[in-house]
């Protein structure tokens, strides 16, 4: 089980990507612009810059929704190969059967 402040950190990222996911788009689309003159594209970089590190999208961290755990996580299914294991050999996720030999 993965810290509950990592856990926690993790989630207040993604409410910031969400809060300021539509500023960061315009000021990067003015950023981005070679027509803008050069003083309000520089402008619009500082600004960039001004927002919260952590509403920058690349600083999620996906993490296992049962475990919390940041590794081995498959997009897909939303949990660790350890969770998915887990579970299956319980018989919670259908159509999935451990294998042993």
């Amino acid at each position: 089980m993965a810290k509950v402040s990592a856990v926690e950190k993790n989630e207040k990222r993604r409410a910031l990507t969400k809060k300021y996911a539509g500023k960061r788009a315009a000021l990067k689309k003015i950023v981005m612009d070679r027509s803008a003159p050069l003083d309000e594209r520089f402008t619009a970089q500082l600004q960039l810059a001004a927002l919260p590190r952590n509403s920058a999208k690349n600083r999620i961290r996906n993490r296992c929704g049962v475990t919390g755990r940041p590794r081995a996580y498959y997009r897909k299914l939303n949990m660790s190969r350890i969770a998915l294991r887990d579970l299956g050999s319980i018989g919670l996720i259908p159509g999935l059967k451990k294998s042993s030999w």
